[in-house]
C-alpha cells in the first residue's frame, strides 16, 4: 500500500493556508513536509500534529492506495 497526502494539499488550499504556515503552527520540519510532498510515510506523530492544528482526523489529510500488482 502507498501513501497519498492529496487530500491535505486540497485541505491548506481550500483553507488558504501555505505550507509553510503548516510548519508554523505544527513545528513540524520542511523536511517532513518534502517527505510528504512525495508521498513518503512519516510517523503517527507528525500526523496527530497536522490533525491538530487543523482540527481533523486522519483520513481527511491522507488516504492508502493499493499497490497494482
Amino acid at each position: 500500500m502507498a501513501v497519498c497526502y492529496n487530500k491535505l494539499w486540497k485541505l491548506l488550499i481550500d483553507r488558504k493556508m501555505k505550507k509553510k504556515d503548516l510548519i508554523a503552527q505544527t513545528g513540524i520540519s520542511r523536511t517532513t513536509i518534502a517527505k510528504m510532498g512525495r508521498d513518503e510515510n512519516v510517523s503517527t506523530e507528525v500526523l496527530s500534529k497536522i490533525c491538530g492544528a487543523l482540527q481533523v482526523d486522519v483520513g481527511d489529510i491522507m488516504e492508502m492506495i493499493p499497490d497494482d500488482k
